[in-house]
Order: structure tokens, then sequence, then C-alpha cells
């Protein structure tokens, strides 16, 4: 599951986010953070019509379509609001990851400063997940963002992936996301960077001292396992990074009411945490001896 297999999952993280110089027709996305910003902002005077008809003022998390002079969609605005001080999830960047699931399918760009043009790029990625692996219809179409100048192609694509990554692993249930799983996911990943993997299966836990790690798995018919990913020169800085992979079925007694079970395909979720960082840290090639367990 890294990168993301398209068949499976749907877009990818490339698809999704082109570069400032794409050569692909786009429609402006303006962000609005007051009433008066229709009044400045270059408009027709029949979308500022529009707006006014819809008594858009530009409130946070607040979107509208703007057509054109021929019915066909012409752009959008959001809402950012005025946003509180210090607050980092009231940025207009972030609330630009709320486009993908408002926008109809097509190809956008910013037609704003955003600020920080990565974190923007970054947002809209994160904004584009979709979870499909299960989907026996078609790809249903993810709305396209033509990056604003200034941000980092592929560093968005890279940190939009990895999170894409932790998300599917998460995702997926139980049933279909065992230990072996986990250890298949880890070396594909190593596969992708030209990591090495390991992993200590079943009753080798006791041979090599890791008597907890079998105890907490050895009921469940998938041996419980140590998978170890290494990455990076011998003599840079080491960097080790620990997650929790707990694949829900590792025998023993279980006690929780309903409504909790429901969301136990996320105890293993610090080992896709993990995973998803590793990504990070792999694909933008800094020099550490990354050890993932």
């Amino acid at each position: 599951m890294a990168p993301r297999e398209k068949s499976k999952q749907g877009s990818t993280a490339a698809q999704v986010l082109l570069a400032a110089d794409a050569r692909k027709k786009s429609l402006p996305v303006w962000l609005a953070r007051n009433a008066q910003w229709a009044r400045e902002a270059p408009l027709t005077a029949m979308q500022r019509a529009w707006l006014e008809a819809q008594g858009f003022k530009g409130a946070a998390r607040k979107h509208a379509l703007l057509p054109g002079a021929d019915g066909e969609l012409a752009g959008a605005v959001l809402g950012v609001g005025e946003g509180r001080a210090g607050d980092p999830m009231e940025r207009p960047e972030v609330a630009v990851g709320l486009l993908p699931s408002l926008l109809p399918a097509g190809c956008y760009h910013l037609a704003d400063d955003p600020g920080d043009p990565q974190l923007a790029a970054v947002a809209w990625g994160l904004g584009a997940y979709r979870f499909r692996r299960y989907k026996t219809s078609g790809d249903s179409e993810v709305p396209q963002l033509k990056l604003p100048r200034g941000a980092d192609h592929a560093q968005a694509i890279a940190l939009t992936d990895a999170v894409w990554l932790g998300r599917d692993l998460i995702n997926t249930p139980a049933s279909d996301m065992g230990t072996q799983e986990l250890e298949d996911a880890a070396r594909q990943l190593g596969k992708s960077h030209g990591a090495k993997v390991s992993s200590i299966v079943g009753d080798e836990l006791l041979a090599k001292n890791f008597p907890l790690i079998h105890a907490v798995g050895r009921a469940s018919p998938r041996p419980p396992r140590l998978i170890d990913l290494q990455w990076g020169r011998d003599s840079a800085p080491q960097i080790v990074v620990i997650g929790k992979g707990i694949a829900f079925d590792t025998g023993g007694l279980d006690i929780k009411p309903a409504s909790a079970m429901l969301i136990m395909k996320k105890d293993m979720g610090g080992a896709a945490s993990a995973l998803a960082l590793g990504h990070m840290v792999m694909a933008a090639r800094l020099d550490v001896r990354l050890r993932i367990l």
C-alpha cells in the first residue's frame, strides 16, 4: 500500500496535485475573508449579484459556485472568515482542505495569495483523500489543484501520499489488516525507498527475548511479529520511531462494548503513523539513520 495502488484505492496524490505550470485549464477559487470581499474582487456584476442573492458574506466554511455568462461553472469562492489570531486551524491555508469535498470535478487554482502556498497545497491533498478499497463502482473524480506559485510540488505529493498511506492502513478492517499485512505494507514501503526490512515472527520472539510481544498475540491464528525497517547512512544521526500495531485479533477475552469494537481496527494506528512518518522522512531524503519498529 505504498505508494497507493490506483486500481484498489482510487486517485493518487500526483493526480490530484498538479504542478503550478501544468498545461491544463483551471478555474479560479477565491478566498473571502469578510462581507466586503465581493465589492473588491475581480468578479462580474452578474457574479456579484449571484453572491448577494445567495446571502454569501464570506463566513468561514461557507462556499459558493460562480456562474459564467454562458451558464458554465466559472469558479468558486470559499469563505475563510476573519479567524482567531494565533489559532493555526483558523488559517486560510488550512480551510483550503475543505474544497475537494465541496467542488465539482475539475481543475482549479487559487486566485488569491493563500499566505503559505505549501500548507495550502498539502491541505488540498489531505482533503482529497478517499478510501475506495472496497468500492465496486468506478472511481469518483476528485477535484484537482494546480499548485500555487512557491509550493514545492514533489514535497506536497510526498507529504500527502504519506498521510494517505497511514489513513489507508487504519481504515482497512482487521479482517484484511493483520500482522502479516502490516509487514507487507512495511516491506512495500521499504522497497519503494531502498530500505531494509526484517521481522521476528511467532515463537522466534521468545528466542530473541521479546516475550511480551509474543504474549499479546500468541492466542491469534495470525502470529505476532516485530517488524524492523532501517534506512539511511549508518553514520548519520539516528532516529527511532516505535509504533504499536495491535491488529485487533490478538486472542484472549474481549470485554469492550459494541461501540468500542467498531473502532478497534484503529488499534494499529500507531504502526500506521510510524510508517507514514517514515514515508515522509525517506521521501525528503533527510540525512538521518531512520529505524522504524
